[in-house]
């Protein structure tokens, strides 16, 4: 018989007594005052029991988030745990929705990242809202986790990558990779793949002239000349052209690709520089070829296009494409670059890739800081500029069946990192929006496949 009393445990609602005696305790009920008293009571009961049940948790990304980064992991790890991932394109700040289960919520505890429980009318009501055409808003599912490497020498220094400290940080799991996997034709293991700050043009990072003498860059210059060798390769320069070649073809095939500082540029240089020597003696042995800038061939890069080569070895810079700080008329407290705004249903890649709290992000240099805007090629996505100096700083485009994705400078929350520097500790920058881009790619992969608007 039901007794008319409900409660709520655990987030589930019971009613005291079972609701398939409903009908008895209508036959028993001899008013029909007392009838319609209990028949509102059950329907209450029944309500309470489909609004209270939480089927939903929203991670919300905009400034109410306490740790963005961490975030950004907890939708790794649901993905890892076969659950899917609906990222709300432009909606308080890309927010994730997934399934509520209890190992979720403690998840969200553990690594301190705010959440909301909501139900399936709450989540329905958002879905609806996000539909919208009036909205600039849309839900991107993401299905699988990508298989992220870190292409990165084993020599590794602690201050050279802010990539590896961001997936370390989220506890996004990575594998590091160099040339021997990538010769050995190991990349197709892989959704996701990170060029850490590497000189693929085979200068070392342009560093003699003030560090020639360091152990670290005499340890370094020893490893690559024996890995050239290793691949029958005479030149560094050669067998960085390989891998440049390889990882390519690997993007074309339909891989992502990710890189920031001197990653971007070198990468371009080197496959412009495939038939002509750019290399001065200290660093292969012969003099690099005085008519090397008439010999590049622009069709062959992914960005950039009529740039000019410093071909001085002791000029800490590869080329004309990298904005000098002497020349961008910025100093650290006005350094800003502005993320576009793309239409969430009809542009969704560059929406995902923008996705933050803020759209005005903090500059920081690099030996690469940004991209000087009338060198990037005409089908380049822009995502994010500082028009005032005429500098881009954050750029996609389509290579094949694949993309790629390049970002200007080495550390978004150290303004001048330098060598030798300790590492950033994001503890102290869980909110980070330009660390917030490096993440918005490693989850670009798993996104499902839409059709293409017509």
């Amino acid at each position: 018989m039901l007794t008319g009393k409900c409660e709520i445990k655990s987030n589930k609602v019971y009613v005291q007594e079972n609701f398939f005696n409903f009908h008895q305790f209508i036959v028993h009920t001899t008013t029909k005052k007392a009838l319609m008293k209990k028949v509102k009571l059950f329907l209450a009961c029944l309500l309470i029991v489909n609004i209270g049940w939480a089927s939903k948790i929203l991670i919300p990304m905009d400034e109410t988030q306490s740790n963005h980064l961490k975030a950004y992991g907890i939708a790794y790890w649901a993905l890892t745990n076969k659950t899917e991932v609906d990222w709300l394109l432009n909606y308080r700040g890309g927010s994730f929705m997934i399934q509520h289960f209890q190992k979720f919520e403690n998840e969200l505890i553990i690594r301190g990242v705010n959440y909301e429980v909501i139900s399936d009318a709450q989540a329905n009501q958002i879905t609806a809202e996000i539909s919208s055409p009036s909205s600039n808003t849309d839900v991107m599912k993401l299905e699988k986790a990508p298989r992220i490497a870190v292409y990165s020498p084993k020599s590794k220094q602690p201050w050279d990558d802010a990539v590896t400290l961001v997936l370390t940080y989220a506890e996004i799991p990575y594998d590091m990779i160099f040339d021997d996997e990538i010769m050995y034709d190991e990349l197709a293991k892989y959704d996701w793949l990170h060029l850490h700050h590497e000189d693929f043009t085979g200068q070392y990072g342009k560093f003699y002239a003030k560090f020639r003498n360091y152990p670290w860059y005499i340890k370094q210059k020893e490893e690559y000349e024996k890995m050239a060798q290793k691949h029958s390769f005479n030149k560094v320069s050669k067998l960085k052209l390989a891998i440049v070649q390889r990882i390519r073809n690997y993007v074309g095939g339909g891989g992502f690709l990710f890189a920031m500082c001197s990653a971007t540029d070198t990468y371009d240089i080197a496959l412009s520089a495939e038939e002509t020597d750019i290399c001065a003696e200290m660093f292969d042995g012969d003099p690099a070829n005085p008519l090397a800038q008439n010999n590049l061939n622009f069709d062959n890069t992914f960005a950039f296009e009529n740039f000019k080569l410093v071909m001085n070895p002791y000029q800490y810079e590869y080329s004309d494409i990298d904005v000098q700080p002497y020349q961008r008329g910025l100093k650290e407290n006005n350094d800003f670059f502005t993320l576009f705004e793309f239409s969430a249903k009809w542009d969704p890649i560059p929406t995902m890739l923008t996705q933050n709290h803020t759209r005005a992000v903090k500059g920081f240099m690099g030996q690469t800081t940004a991209f000087k805007k009338d060198l990037v090629k005409s089908d380049v996505v822009i995502l994010g500029e500082t028009k005032s100096a005429g500098e881009v700083k954050y750029i996609h485009g389509i290579f094949g069946k694949g993309f790629w994705t390049f970002y200007g400078g080495h550390d978004p929350e150290d303004y001048q990192h330098l060598v030798g520097e300790e590492p950033t500790d994001l503890n102290l920058h869980p909110n980070s929006p330009g660390y917030r881009l490096i993440l918005n790619n490693i989850l670009f992969p798993a996104a499902k496949k839409k059709k293409q608007k017509t």
